[in-house]
């Protein structure tokens, strides 16, 4: 890409977050990026809601207990992504086009290695992975099969949001939109004739989900090749100590992604030795509760990308400013999710399982209610990943995510199976978690930026 273009680029797509005013420039920069994860939970919302109705409760909890698996796959790769965005939109706020193209070439290479490695890990250990679940036998089988469809998908996870991560840097989050949108549709569409029509049960939620996954990689990936030809042209020379930075940057939000979801992979195997009832609750409410928070996390990676324009292009008082209007942003519309959640939490458990399986419904309820109190707690949290993550401290980021998790796990393991409050031992451990993250970060930040 010469300057030129580069420059034409910038003019075409409008979003340079290195100016004009920022709550506005945010907030449309940051829609499409919440529209986006919206859709992307409907993935594997759609699998659970029809399977649940349609199939069964013992379904539900496979379905359900799976899709915690296959979160913590894939923030593998959307992790490594994600560090690879940070530093994509870095050089794009200091309109330096060549290392742009350089890292970008650099970090498919990188990226594309590591999902190869994670196909032969997960096709060669399903079973070591499902035992170390503890996943109850009568759910064994039909999650078994389940992640065995939909283990081929992770792929195209990684072409998928390689790419949304690469045009979201460039100050496009709509065209990433648009693919998942489409992709979406097909999935709920698939799964309802593959499901209902066809009567193909856990198989055919798992086709479903692995087409539609499909038609959002492969079509984002066309589409990035005849808009930006030369910014993924292949590199035949790698340089190096490049690679070692990319590597080393990835690695920390990839491993910060990744711990994040292997705390929350700990805590599946702790709920399912209280049995298939609380998994099946655990199953939904966690559906209900990621789409919950989802906008404020999403809210936060599109910080993230303002915070690192404006890190490239040295604007320190625009990130400031930036920072104060986010924070707000944040805590206002974590405020009234809480009172949905709150409000709504038995209706809501309500569409995932039919009305007479009262203790699944009443357990959805009792956790939905514990973390929606909390949700504030969260939505800091997400600002404070976004913010380390821009800066390029992402070790920070790390550190967080660690002191949350870790919090999450030793209470639930250490209290969970040994006192009369059981798995609300396990409920409580996470919101915890949030607020001792939260006070690390802003106490690193007051001493440190």
């Amino acid at each position: 890409m010469k300057a030129a273009d580069f420059k034409h680029s910038r003019k075409a797509h409008n979003k340079k977050l290195t100016e004009g005013p920022i709550l506005k420039k945010l907030m449309m920069f940051a829609l499409p990026m919440m529209a986006g994860n919206f859709l992307q939970q409907i993935y594997n919302i759609a699998d659970t809601l029809i399977v649940g109705r349609y199939v069964g409760a013992q379904a539900l909890a496979a379905v359900g207990s799976a899709y915690t698996l296959m979160t913590f796959l894939t923030s593998v790769i959307i992790g490594l992504c994600m560090g690879s965005g940070a530093l994509f939109s870095k050089w794009y706020g200091a309109q330096k086009p060549e290392e742009l193209k350089q890292d970008i070439r650099l970090s498919f290479f990188f990226i594309g290695a590591v999902t190869l490695v994670l196909y032969l890990i997960v096709f060669a250990g399903t079973d070591i992975i499902l035992q170390m679940l503890s996943v109850p036998e009568d759910v064994y089988g039909p999650m078994r099969t389940y992640v065995k469809i939909v283990f081929v998908g992770i792929g195209f996870t990684f072409l998928y949001n390689f790419f949304a991560y690469l045009l979201r840097s460039l100050g496009n989050s709509v065209v990433p939109l648009l693919f998942l949108a489409v992709s979406s549709v097909l999935n709920v569409i698939l799964d309802l004739w593959f499901v209902i029509s066809l009567g193909m049960q856990i198989p055919g939620a798992a086709a479903a989900t692995v087409l539609s996954q499909g038609a959002a990689g492969i079509g984002i990936l066309l589409y990035t090749g005849w808009k930006y030809p030369q910014l993924i042209r292949p590199q035949r020379k790698i340089c190096r100590k490049r690679l070692g930075t990319i590597i080393k940057n990835d690695v920390f939000t990839g491993v910060q992604q990744s711990v994040m979801n292997l705390g929350i992979l700990m805590i599946q195997g702790l709920v399912n030795s209280f049995g298939t009832t609380v998994m099946a609750a655990f199953a939904a409410a966690v559906k209900i509760d990621t789409l919950a928070y989802m906008p404020a996390q999403e809210f936060g990676n599109a910080y993230s990308l303002f915070v690192s324009q404006n890190f490239g292009a040295g604007q320190k008082e625009r990130i400031q400013k930036g920072t104060e209007i986010a924070v707000g942003v944040s805590v206002i519309f974590c405020a009234i999710v809480s009172a949905v959640v709150w409000i709504w939490s038995e209706p809501f458990m309500r569409l995932f399982v039919e009305a007479e399986e009262t203790q699944i419904i009443a357990e959805g309820v009792r956790y939905l209610r514990i973390e929606g109190v909390f949700y504030f707690g969260i939505g800091c949290l997400f600002l404070l990943y976004g913010f380390y993550r821009g800066i390029q401290r992402a070790g920070i980021s790390l550190v967080l995510t660690i002191i949350s998790l870790g919090t999450r796990v030793l209470l639930s393991y250490l209290l969970a199976p040994r006192t009369s409050s059981g798995v609300a031992v396990i409920w409580w451990s996470i919101p915890i978690g949030w607020i001792l993250a939260d006070i690390a970060g802003i106490v690193y930040y007051r001493r440190n930026i």
